[in-house]
């Protein structure tokens, strides 16, 4: 019970400390990345009722060492494809498709380093269960 006080506390907490760094106004967007950028589309699209916003790539950089230096990722890495997702009118969702000579295919669980979900506001939590079932 304790646990979940202080997380109640701390999570009104959040907009005092955004008042603290200048100009912060919200998040933009949270990048991702998936094993299957088609599918993903197609979640964020069929199912969530996204909007596509734009799709560019690939990035790579075959001599040098851009990727790491800058992602840090393995040198030989490639960005196949971003698209960035559009979900009502909170932030976007950006959609990685990379391969790499040391990519990791596992996915993390929520309680490991780099586990994560994403939680959307809807207007009705009843009807949007019942539409996901």
């Amino acid at each position: 019970m304790k646990t979940l006080a202080a997380l109640a506390l701390l999570s009104l907490a959040a907009p005092a400390l955004a008042d603290t760094m200048p100009g912060v106004r919200g998040v933009n967007h949270i990048g991702i990345t998936v094993p299957d950028l088609a599918q993903a589309e197609a979640f964020f699209t069929d199912v969530m009722a996204c909007q596509k916003a734009m799709s560019f790539g690939p990035f790579r950089d075959d001599e040098g060492t851009f990727m790491q230096d800058v992602l840090d990722v393995d040198p030989r890495a490639v960005i196949e494809q971003i698209t960035l997702m559009r979900c009502g009118f909170g932030s976007n969702i950006e959609l990685f498709h990379y391969t790499s000579p040391d990519q990791k295919t596992v996915t993390p669980r929520n309680s490991d380093i780099g586990g994560h979900h994403i939680a959307f506001y809807v207007d009705d939590i009843d009807a949007v269960a019942a539409y996901l079932k």
